[in-house]
């Protein structure tokens, strides 16, 4: 419920979630309760407590959605892995997949912070686990090249190999900006230059997770998954799906300037 000015009414918003209004949802949903601890972000729902069930007030946004299908992901990926003789190889996909974890977790967790303390260190651990997640997704990427050129197989030439190289590029200037624009701000004239970028940083992000989650439904198609892992596509495009589904209803819409926020609304 809003008033004629158009700002939320205080009455439908929790105390200390914020008025910032995700894509799917109220003002205030999706967003971190002030005294809450940040790993409740992993699951966070809606703000106003559920009348009948409250225990499940956390668990009623999008977020188990896409925790739902990151296990069905990694599961089914893992699961084929393990299900035949391990070899260099499999470290790939292990990997990799657990970086597009590690990588997904830490978007979940930074999207519902909205006060500066929350943000602060919700930023740490979104860059902890991002450092995490890239390293988990480079050496996935040394050991397929390793393995490529002792075996001297073709580089670069299959739908899978080339989603991955631009995914693999596009991962490495989100990580450059997003540590210069938070941690650097000076070298892009100053701090207000600096953080006009966040809003194209969280974009190009969700852009990169389509992207990963692409790359891996090619991967399913590849000779090697075919005759060897037999990795469903269905499963993977089951699970690509429930992870968008997940993480981008909770976008915030004043975070990609979609929307002003209440003060500014007022001129303030």
């Amino acid at each position: 419920m809003t008033s004629a000015t158009g700002i939320p009414d205080a009455a439908v918003i929790a105390e200390g979630v914020g008025e910032d209004e995700p894509l799917l949802g109220r003002a205030g949903d999706a967003s971190q309760q002030e005294g809450r601890p940040l790993y409740y972000n992993l699951i966070i729902g809606k703000s106003a407590p559920n009348a009948r069930y409250p225990p499940l007030t956390f668990f009623s946004g999008t977020a188990v959605i896409a925790q739902a299908g990151l296990v069905l992901l990694v599961a089914s990926i893992w699961a084929s892995i393990f299900l035949h003789p391990l070899i260099l190889f499999s470290a790939h996909p292990l990997l990799n997949s657990a970086g597009i974890l590690a990588l997904t977790e830490s978007a979940l967790l930074l999207q519902p912070t909205h006060t500066a303390a929350q943000k602060r260190q919700g930023t740490i651990a979104h860059f902890t686990l991002n450092n995490l997640g890239l390293a988990l997704l480079v050496a996935g990427l040394i050991v397929i090249e390793y393995y490529k050129f002792s075996h001297n197989d073709t580089h670069f030439e299959s739908p899978h190999s080339i989603l991955g190289l631009i995914t693999y590029i596009f991962l490495g200037i989100q990580a450059l900006v997003g540590f210069t624009a938070y941690f650097v701000p000076n070298l892009y004239g100053s701090v207000e230059t600096a953080k006009s970028m966040y809003k194209w940083h969280r974009l190009s992000g969700y852009v990169i997770l389509t992207l990963m989650l692409a790359t891996v439904t090619a991967a399913t198609q590849t000779d090697y998954n075919k005759n060897v892992l037999d990795i469903k596509i269905w499963a993977v495009l089951i699970a690509a799906v429930l992870v968008l589904i997940g993480v981008l209803p909770r976008i915030k819409k004043q975070k990609l300037g979609l929307k002003p926020k209440p003060s500014e609304a007022l001129g303030q």
